[in-house]
């Protein structure tokens, strides 16, 4: 079937192709017959390479559906609302006209995959889907002054997100309209019998400019509320002459709720029929059947969120909070209705930003891995540059939970952002920025690593708040190993020298686990010569929280200096020996027997003896934090920061 389907779109593409018309769209695979007025392709847009849906009437053997498809061209390139299908494009010729539109699908076909839903899923979904076309009916009617007149399953579509999305507007008309098709040509549509009204079936189609523009799609809105609760009871009983009112048996799966009003829907007295408008009008009201629907009210919530007060936008998201699950919304929703939206909430920043950010994380994560860097990564990315600093504190607390999502080339791009966090007027926005560095420090590049980065810590170790001097501290050892050999040896001691002649107790003590955390970074010299001298003063602190780390960490320093200086050449033994080069047996360290037994038999003696009493061997190998108080920072248990 996808074979033929994609035959069929190459042939209609070819002969495009040889009628000259130049199409702002490539071709895909046919998707549907709407009713055999018109044929729906897949397609995509060539200028972008955006997915896009494609409306072809072909009435090149059947010229009396010309007028309608360019009524249906005429209406919807006039007709914008967010519920009524979005006009893209269009191209014309004798014969054909192509009607680009925002990528869609047949409503049939959403309804069969949701055939197999829970009941309580499968009605939810439904009555939102009715709410978003009882709102372009009323818009029609109302507001356009117009009759759509060709309610029914094929003019219903659903968008990418989930949401129902009216089409058909081949007969869609004003009855002041000079050129209106509905009232002449109506009975041209396929099953046009079936939906129409009963005054449409007793006297004709041009007695609906009679009566107000509602009533005839009033009466179809009955027929497909019916038709997508009861399939396999449509066309209802009521629906032919003499249009007995329906009885409560024949509500079958409509709800309870909602089954009074359809049958003023279907009242075959059109002046005391409802209208699209007051049905919906009913539905919102307090406790009615649209306005506690959940998704109903997530869209309407997110639609007026931007002039909502602080309490209604609390209550969405409080709302939202509670219904974040997978299985709580369609998929489809979450992604592309939800995720944008309240992406687009964040622009706003304040307060509910801190509420928000969570919840486009949770959504996003029950996104398509293909999607994710297009809903969530990219907006999050662009967000980093708001000035407001709700939502900047927002980004930086949730950034673990997004963090393995963002390649080295985003984190480049953040950067420049954040960096702006060191220098904020706020000590909260400082320390959140020093706190998110470790996170981030993985994918840093060597630049920003070694440079930058440590050019702003470096002036944060002299911030007036003593916490975010500690844990600049605490941050600088955890970076420590993953810096270059020249950096470590030009930043680490002065950092941690500074942290500790810091005033502040714990800065101290940070400066002192930094300084045993590192310890590999040192080599033998600089621990005698630089750390020892700077650690040694800590060993009279007035604190014994200082104290006590202070002679944990020089017993580790001495400890590891003793194994280097029982690994190193004596060089008097070799003068003693006859070698000239004592670097030619540095092997001696690990097999001493080898340089021996190239050593005459009587000097041999005194080597053997020296390596015996100077203990000469293997190097001391294991924990070099045995019991150590660094053992904290970075333990699963404890985030290793400090916390006033």
């Amino acid at each position: 079937m996808d074979y033929l389907r994609t035959l069929g779109s190459a042939a209609v593409s070819s002969l495009v192709q040889k009628s000259g018309l130049n199409l702002p769209f490539s071709l895909g695979p046919t998707v549907s017959s709407l009713d055999g007025l018109c044929t729906l392709y897949d397609a995509t847009k060539r200028d972008d390479g955006s997915p896009v849906s494609v409306f072809e009437y072909d009435f090149s053997q059947r010229k009396n559906l010309e007028p309608l498809a360019k009524n249906a061209l005429r209406k919807l390139r006039v007709t914008r609302h967010p519920d009524v299908l979005k006009y893209i494009d269009a191209v014309e010729s004798d014969s054909t006209i192509f009607i680009m539109t925002e990528r869609v699908r047949p409503l049939n076909a959403a309804l069969s995959e949701r055939a197999g839903k829970g009941a309580k899923e499968k009605e939810e979904w439904l009555i939102w889907g009715l709410h978003r076309i009882s709102v372009a009916l009323a818009f029609i009617n109302e507001q356009c002054a117009s009759t759509h007149g060709n309610i029914r399953f094929t003019s219903l579509f659903i968008s990418p997100s989930g949401e129902w999305k009216l089409g058909g507007f081949e007969v869609l008309s004003n009855p002041t309209d000079a050129a209106a098709v509905l009232y002449t040509m109506g009975s041209i549509l396929p099953d046009a019998n079936t939906w129409s009204a009963p005054e449409v079936k007793k006297a004709g189609w041009s007695e609906l400019k009679q009566g107000h523009c509602s009533a005839a799609d009033a009466y179809a809105l009955g027929l497909l509320i019916n038709g997508v609760f009861n399939p396999s009871n449509h066309p209802p009983p009521t629906a032919n002459p003499p249009h007995a009112p329906p009885t409560a048996a024949s509500r079958g799966a409509i709800p309870a709720p909602i089954f009074p009003l359809v049958k003023n829907l279907l009242n075959p007295n059109s002046k005391s029929r409802y209208s699209p408008q007051r049905f919906l009008d009913a539905g919102m009201a307090d406790a009615g059947f649209f306005s506690t629907n959940p998704i109903v009210r997530v869209c309407v919530g997110l639609d007026n969120f931007a002039i909502g007060s602080e309490a209604e936008k609390g209550s969405l998201l409080r709302h939202v909070k509670l219904n974040d699950s997978a299985d709580s919304f369609p998929p489809e929703f979450a992604a592309h209705r939800v995720l944008p939206s309240l992406v687009r909430a964040l622009e706003f920043g304040g307060a509910s930003a801190a509420t928000i950010l969570p919840l486009v994380i949770k959504f996003g994560n029950a996104a398509p891995e293909s999607d994710y860097p297009k809903l969530v990564v990219e907006p999050l990315v662009k967000l980093y540059a708001s000035p407001d600093r709700g939502t900047r504190m927002a980004l930086l607390d949730s950034l673990g939970d997004y963090v393995e999502k963002l390649d080295k080339k985003t984190v480049d791009k953040i950067f420049p952002h954040l960096q702006t966090g060191f220098s904020d007027t706020v000590a909260v926005i400082r320390e959140a920025t020093v706190k998110s560095i470790i996170l981030l420090a993985p994918k840093f590049s060597d630049r920003v690593l070694n440079n930058d980065l440590l050019r702003h810590l470096a002036r944060m170790q002299s911030d007036p708040e003593a916490s975010i001097r500690t844990n600049t501290c605490i941050l600088i050892g955890r970076l420590g190993p993953t810096l270059s050999y020249n950096t470590k040896k030009k930043v680490l001691v002065p950092a941690f020298t500074k942290a500790l002649k810091d005033p502040f107790v714990h800065a101290r003590v940070a400066g002192l686990m930094a300084f045993m955390a590192s310890i590999d970074c040192f080599d033998a010299e600089d621990l005698a010569t630089k750390v020892i001298p700077n650690v040694s003063p800590t060993l009279v602190d007035k604190e014994k929280l200082v104290r006590e780390p202070a002679f944990k960490a020089m017993e580790l320093f001495v400890e590891k200096l003793k194994t280097h200086a029982s690994s190193m050449v004596h060089y008097q033994v070799f003068r003693n020996a006859g070698l000239t080069d004592p670097h030619t047996a540095r092997d001696c360290s690990h097999r001493p027997e080898r340089h021996v037994s190239s050593i005459s038999t009587a000097r041999g003696n005194t080597l053997r003896q020296f390596c015996s009493w100077g203990g000469w061997g293997p190097c001391w190998v294991g924990n070099v934090f045995p019991g150590s108080p660094t053992r904290g920072l970075g333990n699963a248990e404890h985030d290793g920061w400090y916390r006033a």
